[in-house]
Formats: C-alpha cells, structure tokens, sequence
C-alpha cells in the first residue's frame, strides 16, 4: 500500500525547489546590485546559515567592501562607525533569531543619533513560523519605532522581479532620506532551501544610476526667521552648538553679525581659537557671580545638546527665550524650553541671518564673554600642568590638543566626553569629535571606533573609560588581522567613574557606593587587550603618554594607551579645577 505525500504539489508553472533557489539567488544579486548602484561601498557581515543567500551576493559583489565580524551586536555598532565617518550608508546582515535582536541597541542609536545604516535580518519562511522551529522568532516589526522604515518580505517569488530595484532603491532613500532625518531602515528576508543557488539574469536596470533618484532640497530657512534673529543684533544672546550645528564658519560668522558667543562643543567643529569662542563654559556658568552676570535674553541652538548638568541647568532659568534649529523635526528640546522651532539647514540660516545684519555691532556683552573665556583656560592650564601625574581632565585636554587635524577621535559616554566638553581648549582645525549621545550608552563604543576605522583612510583615537572598553572588548577579536588601524586611550579608574561626582558618592555608606555604583574590576585591562592581538604601552605621566601618541597614532594595527588613574583623586581635581576658574574670574573682574 502506498502513502500520499503529505508535502504539497507543486502548481503548475510553479518553481520547483531548485528553481527556489535559484530565483532567490538573483533576488539578492538584484538587491546588491541596485545597492551598489545607489552608492553603498561597505556590508558588514555576521555568519550564519539562513542569511547564506544575501552573503554570497555581498561577497560576489567586488564593487563592495566586506566586513566579516563574529558578534551582531558589536557588528550593529561597527555599521554606525561605519556610516558616521563615511556618510555614506552601510549595510548590516545577520541569520536570523537572537543573532537579529542582538542589533536593537545599534539601531536604537543610529535612530535617536540621525545615522543611515541597512539593516537586513534573514528569516525563516511562513511554514517554519510559530511551530518551535529552531532559531526562529518573530521578527517583523523587531525595532519597532527605532527606524524610519521597514519591510517584512516573505520568500522571492517568481514574476517578483519587476519591482525588486525599486525596493532596493527605496530603503536607502528611507535611510538617506527619510522626512526625519537619517536612520536605520529593517529589511525582514525570509529563504527557503536550498540556500546556495546560482543567480539568473537579473532584471533590467537604469543606465544612470539607482532605480529612484532622490534630489534632496536645502532647507531655507523662512524669512520671518531670518528677520527676527537679525533684529537681535547686539543683544544678550548666546549661540550653543553641538554636533550638526552646521559649518562652523558660518555659526562664527553670525556670531560676530549678531555680537553673541558661541558656546562650542567639541562635536560641532566651531571650538577654534576666535573672539566668539566659548570653551569652558561649565566651568565658567558654575561660578555663582558668573551664572547671574551673564544670564542671556535669547539662546539659539544649533545641533545637538552639551552633556553638561551646569549649562543645561543654566539654561532652564526664567527669562530667557529659546530658539532651537530643528532641520528634520526630530523635535531636539529635551527641557521642553523652545519658544521658537525653526525647521531649516543650520549653515543656511547662519548665512541668510548673517547677510540680513546690516553691520556688525561692537558688543561688550561678547567680550565679556571672552574675558571669561581667556581667564578660566589660564587657570586651567595652570593648574592641570602643575600635577606630575596624568589626571582624568588632563588626559582628555592633552589628547584633543596633541592629535593632528584629520584624525578622527571617538569619544565614550559617561566621563570622556564630558572631560572633552569641560575642558578641551579651543584650537585650529581641530579632529573631528564622534560620539554615540543619540541614546548616551557606553555599549559598542570599541565597535564604532573599529567601523570609523574601517572607513576612515586618516588616524583613528578612541577616547574611552574601562568599563566603556571592557564592554565590548570583544570588538577587538580579528580587528588586527582585518587591516583596521585604531589606538584606544583607555582611562582606568577602577569602575564608575562618573558616579563619583553625583550624590550617591556622598550620601550613600562607602561599601553600599562601591557595590552599587563604583563598581570595582578586577580585570587586568593591559592583559585583556594583549591577548586579542593589540599592541599595549602604559602611560604614567604626559612624557609617557606622548611618546606613546607618537609611536602608535596613525601606524598599522590595533593598539592601547592604558592610563590608570584614581576616582578621588579625579574629584579632587575637578573641585579645584573648579576653584582655580572661579579665583581667576573673580580676580579679572
């Protein structure tokens, strides 16, 4: 007697299982291609078996770079520093289940930081879905609201080819281009076996480049928003630029139009040497006096927000009026303090404001704003100068006045940044300063150090705390060996250093504060990166530090600067820090 299958019959006309494949195969050929077209040079590409099919297209593809890296969520944060140093946008893959979870942090970041990347997560199709097959989740609409846009394709069909360049196309204009502003688009791809397959012709393309070419307009900024700045001209107002603040000739430029200061973060590239140039204004704005003398009417804000307390408590005052620069209305007021959103390009509102001034204004309110300024870097230079150890603020002022113009210096969550923010000095042409502040995590700072890296042919530093680097130490398995050139300043304090400075260090028992905040490790940092193949030196003093700058910034391979230095002892810097500024402005007048 015999059985009846219990596998459905083919259709006719319908593929077979070999022709499955085959017409998967030249789905992905399709999606590569149209990629490559639209102007995608890098993939980064994490093993696994059910994303075989778009993996052999990647790497059939010599138009692209691949980068093979083992862990997904270290390979989420390699694609953002991928795509912040390169602009362009990069493309993730990863098998399906966990392997696809393990990018949400990534892709959160790239969301909330404005950062185009291609997620592409393989999945299982519909008749393994909710039966316990193995590695098998569900995975449309994993990343819920952290992307711009998202398709759940199920298996590649036949007679489907017609609109695989258009889908293609579309999810890096989404990424690239979408109304919010750059970000992370998910594609959901779902194979059938057999997952090897040769490709056949694939379906026509456009001769001039992509499927949908996106002409993107600059935003100009209205004219009632131009008139009104402009009319501002010699009052007390402030420009505070962060990251995406614009050019920075231009935010200098309508800071001298306008006679305002410019408060610059290291990120927004405007922290030069000028008469408009704010630096140190946390250390300044803690300083009581300083706080009530200088209280502006108007803040104009340009980019994204310093991660200084002091400043951003400052600015919640009474009486002032915000006006915050919004290009692609992601809504940037965390304090709820905007009275005016001006959706437009940063530099062009400079420009158009600056040419509406009709003449630049003497201000006395800028230059008291540069008597501040010049006091407070005296003191500081004078005071971090006298320790003949290496201290934490010292560390990161030393590292962004040493590196040359084109290095690319990534720089961690939690303290480092806010030490490069406090106390990086203004200087000429400085490095371009990233940083993942889109969600402020320290996971995957070593990931986005080795993607700039990989996309950047200049120096690569990396600024970083050792609970930030033994994070994702990981990160750093093979980097040698894949070609990638970074050295990482790693600044050991023994735990948590941040938590020193708020008030559980001074309200909570000692032991209860170590368990629960300072978080002491006993991992052996130097060892830890020796082992994964980096070329380690230790730095005591800034003698020690410099040398190891020079030997190892900008030379082949993966190496580490270990900087070990003490948490009260940092506290004790940054009070008389603070103490030095406040003597030096209290004795300019």
């Amino acid at each position: 007697m015999t059985h009846p299958d219990p596998r459905p019959r083919s259709r006719a006309g319908a593929a077979t299982a070999s022709d499955a494949g085959g017409v998967q195969a030249t789905f992905v050929a399709t999606l590569v291609d149209e990629w490559a077209r639209a102007g995608v040079t890098d993939a980064v590409v994490c093993p696994g078996s059910r994303s075989t099919p778009l993996a052999l297209a990647l790497a059939a593809d010599d138009r692209l770079r691949l980068h093979i890296r083992v862990d997904e969520r270290s390979a989420g944060f390699f694609a953002l520093g991928v795509a912040r140093r390169s602009g362009r946008v990069p493309l993730i893959l990863t098998t399906s289940g966990t392997a696809a979870a393990e990018l949400h942090p990534a892709v959160a970041e790239a969301d909330l930081a404005g950062v185009a990347m291609l997620v592409c997560t393989a999945d299982r199709p519909p008749e393994l879905q909710e039966v316990a097959a193995p590695q098998t989740m569900r995975q449309a609409g994993l990343f819920g609201s952290a992307v711009r846009w998202a398709a759940d394709l199920g298996v590649p069909e036949p007679g489907q080819g017609v609109f695989w360049r258009s889908l293609a196309a579309r999810a890096i204009a989404e990424a690239a281009y979408g109304s919010s502003g750059p970000g992370p688009v998910h594609l959901n791809l779902a194979f059938r076996d057999p997952l090897v397959a040769e490709p056949g012709p694939l379906p026509s393309a456009r001769a001039d480049g992509p499927w949908h070419r996106v002409v993107r307009g600059v935003r100009a900024p209205a004219p009632e928003a131009v008139r009104e700045l402009a009319a501002r001209a010699g009052t007390r107002g402030i420009i505070v630029a962060g990251g995406g603040a614009g050019d920075p000739e231009a935010v200098h430029a309508l800071a001298a139009a306008l006679g305002w200061p410019v408060l610059a973060d290291p990120r927004s590239a405007a922290r030069t040497p000028r008469r408009t140039t704010v630096a140190a204004a946390d250390a300044i704005l803690r300083v009581p006096a300083m706080r009530d003398r200088l209280h502006p009417r108007t803040v104009l804000h340009l980019g994204e927000r310093w991660a200084s307390r002091t400043l951003t408590e400052w600015l919640a005052q009474p009486g002032i009026e915000h006006l915050v620069v919004d290009p692609d209305w992601r809504w940037r007021d965390p304090q709820r303090r905007a009275d005016t959103v001006v959706c437009a390009d940063p530099t062009e509102l400079c420009h158009a404001v600056a040419r509406a001034v009709p003449h630049t204004v003497p201000s006395a309110w800028c230059d008291a704003w540069a008597a501040a300024e010049s006091a407070a870097q005296a003191a500081m230079d004078e005071l971090l100068d006298g320790y003949a150890e290496l201290t934490e603020p010292a560390v990161a002022r030393h590292l962004w006045s040493a590196l040359l113009p084109h290095t690319s210096l990534v720089v961690g969550s939690s303290m480092p940044i806010r030490h490069l923010e406090w106390f990086g000095a203004p200087r000429h042409r400085p490095p371009s300063v990233l940083s993942n502040r889109g969600v402020n995590g320290i996971d995957g700072v070593v990931s986005t150090a080795l993607g700039v890296a990989a996309a950047s042919p200049d120096p690569v530093v990396a600024l970083v705390g050792d609970l930030t680097f033994l994070h994702d130490a990981g990160a750093l398995l093979g980097a040698g060996a894949a070609g990638l050139s970074c050295t990482f300043v790693v600044v050991d304090n023994n735990g948590g250093g941040i938590f020193s400075l708020l008030p559980p260090a001074r309200e909570l028992p000692a032991a209860t504060f170590e368990a629960l905040f300072g978080t002491p490790q006993s991992a052996d940092i130097p060892a830890i990166a020796a082992a994964y193949g980096a070329v380690v030196r230790t730095a005591d003093d800034r003698r020690g530090f410099d040398a190891a700058l020079a030997e190892l910034v900008g030379k082949q391979g993966v190496s580490v600067i270990h900087v070990r230095t003490d948490r009260e002892t940092n506290v004790t810097v940054h009070e008389r820090v603070h103490a030095a500024v406040a003597t030096a402005l209290e004795e300019s007048g």
